[in-house]
Order: C-alpha cells, then structure tokens, then sequence
C-alpha cells in the first residue's frame, strides 16, 4: 500500500485497502483481548498475594466474559479454507409445488439477507424470476463481507417445510422444497478460459427494482455455457454491458468451483466415500405444523425457536457445521 504506483488500479487498491483494514480489525479484537487477560491476572495476583477472598467474585465474572469472548475468537478461525474470507454468490430455486414452494423461496431469501444485514454485510440482487401470483421462482444474490463465503457454505443444499399452506383453503400440511446453492466469488479466475463459441448470450427486459427505463429496455442478459448447461442471469445494473461483465464472471466462478468440486469427487471416490446428491437429501427441515422445529440433518443440531430461525438467527447452525465434518 506505501507504492507510489498503489492507487493506479483503483479497483485494485480499494480491495486491498478493505482487506488492510479487516486484517486491523482483527487484530484489534485480540490485542484488547489479550490486554483484558493481562488485567485479570494481575488481579488474581492481587488477590494471592494479599489473600483477598473479596476479589474472587469479580474474578469469576471476568473470567467467564473471557472465556465467551474466547470462544468467539476461537470460532473465527474455522475459517481456514482457502475461499473462506470471500465474498459469496447466492442462488435460490424453487422445487416441485407451485405456489408454495415459490413462497418458501422468498421466505429463504429473507432469512439470508436478514442474517447477512445482521452481520453488517452488503447484499444486491443479480437477477430473479418472480411468480406471478405469490413468492418467487429463483433468485440469485451477491453478499459483500469478510468470511461470507465461510459461514454462508453451510446453507448450500436442499431446505425441508412443513406447515399449514396459507394458500390451501382446507388447510391440509404441506411439505415443499428449495434449493440453496453458494459459490465465492472469484474476482479473476485466470486458469479458466471460456470458448466464445461455447456461449449463447441472450438480452431481455429487466423485471423488479433497478430505476429509470429498467422495465423499458433490454438491459437483462443471460449468458449460457452450452458444455455445462450452466445459465447465469443479471439484470441489476441499467447497463447491458455492466451486466454481461457481471455475468460472466459469475460463471467464471460457478466453472472453477464445479473444476474443484469434480476433483474432490475423484478424490473422495478413491477413498470410497463419495455419494451423489439428490434432491430428496434435504440438508435442513423446518416443521412449523403440527410441532415447531428446526433441525439440521448434517450436525443433528435443531430448535424449536422456529420464528427466531426464520428472522436470521443462524450463527448455531452455522457453526455446528463448522466444527463438524462440514468444516473439514
């Protein structure tokens, strides 16, 4: 950053500025934890030293406030994968059921974007298809934060509900299904190159929020790479152009996280362990009928706070698979 030459790409620069000051931060964070270590030993010196049975309650107090900020600063570092500290793109898909499980997409939405608002994060619509009655078919959606990807791997997968429909005038339970998928983002991705020839690029009308003449003009692209079948969609931006970059660089993205996971398949397959994913294989399952509970099915860790779930909440979860096996 002390170059003379460090502000001559900009976009450049403001990232690494970001990362200077997060890095700052964390040590921040532990230079005052430390501090406050040093603090209590000093008074638990005191009290040995003087024998001051009266000092021992407030020992106790700030050794318990430590041991719990320990424990955060502890689960910080579960974040040692190698895109951990990205960015995160999110895509959410409704399944089989309609109305229904349109609407189990938009209460997914909210409960991501209200933990990323919790966590101070930046979150901005890349594209989505709306249903026309109720809820939305898919959606795709950039988390800007430290450690997005890291805490946001946990949510990829199939997500179970079971309730009353609110669109069912019998009022019979339902059970419907979304799936959640979430890749980092890769700001370059030099070893993947992409076939001009391989790619169909097609324009259309944004939909949604976005401005003056977004509904007017054919702003939206969607980029498809005919080897894979993977479709991208952006529709955010009033620039055609601005939203074909975004594009492609999420398939960029979406290409080399399907070029690492193919290698872990071969790798697991060596060892025999690897097992296909299916839709069925729910990852999640939120019972709001005839009980209220959440439970995840990977760490067998579950509430009955369902509301609280729902509204963002999702730090125990989170963690649990973090010190599981889904965080090796």
């Amino acid at each position: 950053m002390s170059s003379a030459d460090f502000w001559s790409d900009t976009e450049h620069a403001k990232q690494v500025s970001k990362q200077a000051a997060e890095l700052r931060e964390t040590i921040a964070i532990w230079e005052g934890f430390l501090r406050d270590v040093d603090e209590l030993l000093e008074i638990a010196q005191i009290a040995n030293d003087e024998g001051d049975e009266s000092l021992r309650g407030e020992i106790e107090q700030k050794r318990s406030v430590l041991e719990r900020k320990f424990e955060r600063l502890e689960f910080a570092r579960l974040f040692s994968g190698a895109y951990d500290a990205r960015n995160a793109i999110v895509a959410i898909h409704a399944g089989s059921g309609g109305t229904e499980a349109q609407d189990w997409t938009q209460m997914l939405l909210r409960m991501l974007v209200r933990f990323a608002e919790r966590r101070n994060w930046t979150v901005t619509i890349l594209s989505e298809s709306r249903a026309e009655d109720v809820g939305i078919k898919s959606v795709t959606f950039r988390v800007e934060g430290r450690f997005a990807y890291g805490y946001l791997k946990s949510e990829a997968g199939v997500h179970r509900l079971v309730r009353i429909s609110p669109f069912d005038a019998e009022k019979m339970r339902h059970t419907t299904f979304a799936l959640v998928e979430v890749i980092p983002e890769f700001e370059e991705v030099d070893e993947i190159e992409i076939d001009p020839k391989d790619l169909r690029i097609d324009t259309f009308m944004a939909s949604g929020k976005g401005g003056q003449s977004v509904n007017t003009t054919y702003s939206a692209v969607r980029v498809v790479h005919a080897p894979t079948g993977i479709s991208v969609s952006c529709q955010n931006e009033r620039s055609q152009l601005q939203n074909k970059e975004n594009a492609l660089k999420i398939l960029k993205s979406k290409l080399h996280q399907l070029q690492l996971q193919e290698q872990e398949k071969e790798k697991k397959a060596l060892r025999g362990e690897y097992q296909s994913a299916e839709w069925g294989n729910q990852i999640r399952s939120y019972v709001l009928h005839p009980y209220k509970l959440v439970k995840d099915h990977r760490t067998d860790h579950e509430t009955a706070d369902t509301e609280a779930v729902l509204n963002g909440e999702l730090e125990p979860f989170m963690e649990a698979y973090l010190r599981g096996k889904g965080g090796t």
